[in-house]
Order: structure tokens, then sequence, then C-alpha cells
């Protein structure tokens, strides 16, 4: 493909240097390290680094053209732009052939949520009858085919590739969780949602935001007109409310206190599930039995509903969409130990997300509560205290261990989660080696007590000085059973 052809719709100013209109361009990309012959490299300025600086090594091996934010003194077509990351975005689209235009975008942001929310509207829309994609956290998806993923929203050639592939394959929706990260660094710049949805927010991420107003704008992003038509929020969250309300536009509120258009009411909650009455005003009301525990699951369902109505898909097939979903990996997920006590895996490692799963499980625990954690290091510092703190009032008993410390000391981590269980009357114990953690655990839970490993989820690895070392807790959990018979 021409370069010419692909930054028509970049945004603000564009200068070009070179022999832009007969540059063929045969692929994209970020890492200079990746660079053959025919490609476009973008020098993408980051945090520790600049990639205008590997720009002399991308022309070494053969880069065709550069994307830049200043000329550089390189004998190869250049584009400058104000900002290459929405121009990779908008190239990316491009290339690939607006996939998004072509397919129905159904967008999820939140603190907490996303994921499960996620898997709930694509059941719902695969039983409405679309063949539907999925890109998150734990898994992209293009009907059924399950493919791995590295980011909760990837970069934007590998999200525009990701959205040809699905719009080649026949699909006709998908559904998306849009990260914080992603709409900070612009990376679904010039992709249109049919629908956002705004699950929560809390405190998360700041190692990168620096405040929570940040965090949050960065959140808010996806429902400015030019990225979301309609718009669906959890009424019951003040500062979600008070945020979508401020940008004065028509939203669908979902909720089970405040006054909303889709809610539930008459709800028990279960180990196993949750059952309530689904309302949308004036319109219909249907019984649901969600399979999945905790009343954060309810709230999820309301959520995953109410972008389904404004994707104009009917009761009936929300109804058997949300009652299909039997568990999300790596979320309030109950392990089949065959133990007289219950063992679940969480992914909560932020303290909203600790203390919703915490909770969840206090009720329908008839002996102790036994939480398992850690916090990741090179992140936000200032949630390890509040975590300890909070699994100190929650829990009968903690073990704190290792989460992913990567280039982090490991018990420097471990220190601070004990200055906010310090603070709480709760016993707790420290072993740092997550594996002999959770032998601990194992050994010392008894019938009827429940052990909630929270922090790992659907992760298959821990990351230690850098390096990524095979670790998932349901196989952890497995071999530590037969080893100990």
């Amino acid at each position: 493909m021409k370069l010419k052809a692909l930054i028509g719709k970049i945004p603000g100013r564009v200068e070009t240097l070179g022999d832009i209109e007969n540059t063929e361009i045969s692929a994209l990309r970020i890492d200079s390290r990746r660079v053959v012959p025919g490609d476009l490299f973008f020098c993408t300025p980051g945090l520790r680094m600049d990639a205008h600086d590997f720009a002399p090594q991308a022309v070494e091996k053969g880069a065709a053209a550069l994307v830049v934010e200043r000329r550089l003194a390189l004998d190869v077509p250049q584009v400058i732009v104000e900002d290459v990351r929405v121009a990779t975005s908008y190239i990316a689209a491009a290339f690939y052939g607006h996939p998004a235009d072509e397919m129905l975008m159904l967008g999820i942001t939140g603190t907490k949520g996303k994921t499960t929310t996620s898997f709930l509207v694509k059941s719902i829309m695969d039983e409405a009858g679309y063949k539907t994609g999925l890109i998150g956290t734990v898994c992209s998806m293009i009907g059924d085919e399950t493919i791995p993923s590295r980011l909760t929203t990837p970069d934007p050639v590998e999200t525009q590739q990701l959205l040809r592939r699905m719009a080649d394959a026949g699909v006709q929706c998908v559904v998306m969780e849009v990260s914080a990260h992603a709409t900070a660094m612009h990376r679904l710049e010039g992709v249109k949602f049919k629908v956002g949805a705004f699950s929560n927010f809390s405190q998360d991420h700041l190692d990168f935001f620096g405040n929570m107003d940040a965090y949050f704008n960065a959140k808010l992003r996806l429902f400015q007109p030019d990225m979301c038509d309609e718009i669906v929020y959890n009424v019951d969250d003040e500062r979600v409310s008070a945020g979508i309300r401020a940008l004065g536009r028509r939203a669908l509120r979902i909720g089970i206190r405040e006054p909303s258009d889709v809610y539930a009411n008459d709800i028990e909650v279960g180990e196993r599930g949750c059952s309530f009455l689904m309302t949308w005003h004036k319109k219909f009301r249907t019984s649901i039995s969600l399979r999945l525990a905790g009343i954060f699951n309810v709230y999820n369902a309301l959520l995953a509903a109410g972008i389904a109505i404004c994707a104009g898909v009917g009761p009936e097939a929300i109804r058997r969409g949300l009652e299909k979903v039997r568990a999300v990996p790596g979320r309030i997920e109950l392990l089949d130990t065959g133990t007289p006590y219950r063992v679940i895996l969480d992914y909560a490692h932020s303290p909203d997300a600790l203390e919703n799963i915490l909770e969840a499980v206090r009720e329908t625990t008839k002996g102790r509560l036994i939480a398992l954690f850690g916090c990741g290091g090179a992140r936000d510092h200032g949630k390890r205290p509040m975590m300890g703190e909070i699994a100190g009032k929650l829990a009968d008993y903690c073990i704190i261990t290792s989460d992913n410390p990567r280039n982090e000391n490991p018990m420097d981590i471990i220190d601070a989660i004990e200055e906010g269980i310090k603070t709480t009357s709760c016993e707790y114990t420290v072993i740092e080696n997550r594996r002999e953690a959770i032998r601990y655990a194992l050994r010392f839970a008894r019938k009827d007590d429940v052990v909630v490993l929270a922090g790992k989820g659907h992760e298959t690895y821990q990351e230690i000085n850098g390096v990524k070392y095979p670790f998932d807790e349901k196989v952890v959990v497995a071999e530590l059973l037969e080893e100990m018979g």
C-alpha cells in the first residue's frame, strides 16, 4: 500500500519529507528490532526511551519510511506529525482497511468488571445470533477460537490486525475491554463504538497516571462523541455517575440502589451464583439465574444487559446469554479440589477488587475465610497498605506472599502490605515464596473454610527480576494437593 494513502485522516498538522507518493509500505512496525525491508517504522516517544533514537537502526534494516514528531537527518521518506501515537492508530486503521467500520463495536471500561462483563456480553450476542469477537485481558476470541492476550487493549497495529482477522472471518460484533492505558496512549483513536459502558471506578494504576483525576479522565475519553454513539453506566458509582452526567449526553443507567433504567431487585446471593429480577423500566421484566457469585456480578450482568439493549437485543437472548456463562477465567473461580474446604481463584489486585471478593465470599463462608495475596512490583505503591488493611478487616486469617514482584525486592512490597494489616487484629503469616504460601494455605484450611487466592487469577506466570516463570495457580493447587495426598 502506498504511504500517501495511509496518512490522509491523521488529525492535526502533518508534514511530509521525501517521495510519499510512490513509497510502498508492506507492514507496520513499532519495535525497531523487528523491522524488515518495506516496513513503516513509528518513532514513538516513551516513558523510558524514545524510538526516534532507534530510527537509524530501523533504516539500516530496510525501513521504507518513518513516522516522526521531528525531522531526522536520515535519507528516507518521513511523515512528521504532532503525536506519533495518534498517527499510529489512524495509519493502522487505514492499512487494514478500517475493519471496525464493518462490525458492531461494543466497548467496556472501568476499574473492575471489564473482563466478566465482556464475557457476559459475548454470550448474549452469541445467543442473539451474532458471530462475536472479543478483545480483552484474559484472551481474544474470534467466535470460538481463542487467542492469548498480552495487554487488556493491544497496541494499535495489533488491534487493527486482529479486527481485520475478525471481519474477514465473518465476525459481526466485537466486545472490547477498553483500558485507561489504551485511551491515554491513543491506541483506539479513530475507532467508533456503537456502545461505550462504564462499570465502576476506584484506585488503581496510579504508578502510571499519578493521580485519580488523570486516571478517571483517561477512562472518560471513551464516552466522547467521536468514540461512542451510546452510553451505559453504573449509576450507583458516584464518581462514574457524576462524570457521565457532566458530559451532557443521553445515557442508559444501570443500578440497584439509585433510580435506574435497568435495575435488579429480589436479589439472592449464594456460593455458586445469584438470582434476581431484572427490569428495564416500562419495557420488560425477567428472572435471571446467574451462575456467577457476588453482588458485584449482579452489577456486571446489569451492565452487560444494558449494552445488549443499546445494541438492539431482546430480553430472551439477554436472559439466555447471562445464564449460559458458568465461569470467567480467574474471576471468583471455584477450583475443583475435592477438599472439605473451598479454594477460590480471583484476579483481585486492587483495594476495591480485594474488598469485593472477600465480602462476596464472606457471605457464604461457614468456617474461616483465609486470604492469600500480595501486590505487584513496579506498580502503585500506595495501594499496598490499603490492601493489607482491607484483608485484615475482612478475612479471619491472611497469608501475605509475592504476586509479580518484577524488579522490586519482594520483601519491600510485603513490608508495605504489613503496615496496613498491622492496623487490624487479624492474624497473619508471611511466606514470600508463593508456591510455598499456597501449600501452607491448603494445609492450614479445615472443613468449611474458604481459601481465596487473590491477585493472579487467569495469569499463567510469575514475573521475578524481569523474567516470567510459569506459574498457573490452577496447576499449582492441583500439584500441591497431589503431593499432599
